[in-house]
């Protein structure tokens, strides 16, 4: 089912023949009345009938709005003009809206790639963009969105870890532009066939579950420290390595290799400790 654009007349002309008529009627009638022609009064009838007739099939097309037409069950076609229009009064019309719309999915508890429950909503932007698919291929096709978001969401969720382990690994937390294309992606295969059309789907929130928040929240901070230390370490050995290079190469002191391993470990000490050194000064001998 596809749309497809069909003809209407404007409403404005036929809402003036519409009124005629009624003055028309209501100037037999009371003729006919003060008259006493019943003759009179049927022919009243008639501007009557045609009144009706032509009102039933007036009806109002907002900007970004579409109107679906069919005849007993069958498409007839979608009128996008905006005003009023009109068609066979027998046509049912079904208006659509073609404005974008945006709402944010329920915090969903989900199971990330490794295992963990976490918690994760996300906000999607989208509007219909085939009024006939919408109308005709869901029963509704806004609780098909919402539905379907959701689905998509789920999905998307426990194909990614929460956090990055590994350099180049796309995670949750981190590759939010990746993540975004990826929901994306799922969604306008999953609402291509109600004929919507998804601009924008991004997380609005990502969180661990409360039962194990606590624990995520002291593995990070571990993580963290080790990541830390390591920075620390390598800088530390650098500036070991250094120093006895510059000490060679000025000869300043000669050290044999018990005093260098002394020094390196003494050096290590003051550059790696969390507390701050209290140096002690040898003023006797050399060592």
């Amino acid at each position: 089912m596809k749309e497809k654009a069909t003809s209407s007349l404007p409403g404005i002309p036929i809402l003036l023949v519409v009124l005629a008529l009624a003055i028309g009627a209501a100037v037999l009638f009371f003729q006919a009345a003060i008259a006493k022609q019943p003759a009179g009064l049927l022919l009243t009838a008639i501007p009557v009938v045609l009144l009706i007739f032509l009102a039933a099939g007036l009806y109002k097309v907002e900007p970004n709005q579409s109107a679906v037409l069919s005849l007993f069950g069958k498409y007839v076609g979608t009128v996008k003009d905006n005003g009023l229009r009109w068609n066979n009064p027998f046509y049912a019309k079904k208006k659509v809206s073609l404005r974008v719309r945006n709402f944010e999915s329920g915090r969903l508890k989900v199971n990330e790639l490794d295992g963990s429950p976490i918690e994760i909503a996300a906000v999607i932007v989208w509007k219909v963009v085939d009024s006939a698919e919408a109308v005709f291929n869901v029963d509704d096709y806004e609780g098909f969105v919402h539905i379907q978001s959701e689905a998509a969401l789920r999905a998307m969720a426990t194909s990614y870890p929460y956090d990055q382990h590994e350099d180049g690994q796309i995670s949750l937390r981190s590759h939010a532009d990746e993540v975004s294309l990826h929901l994306k992606e799922q969604l306008d295969e999953r609402l291509s066939t109600a004929g919507v059309d998804v601009l924008e789907a991004r997380i609005s929130h990502l969180a661990y579950a409360p039962e194990i928040a606590q624990a995520m929240l002291q593995r990070q901070q571990a993580n963290a420290v080790i990541a830390a230390r390591t920075r620390i370490v390598a800088g530390a050995v650098g500036m070991v390595e250094m120093a006895l290079a510059e000490l060679q190469k000025n000869g300043v002191v000669q050290l044999d290799e018990e005093r260098k391993a002394q020094m390196v470990s003494n050096l290590l000490v003051v550059l790696c400790g969390d507390r701050s050194t209290q140096p002690i000064v040898n003023a006797g001998s050399l060592y």
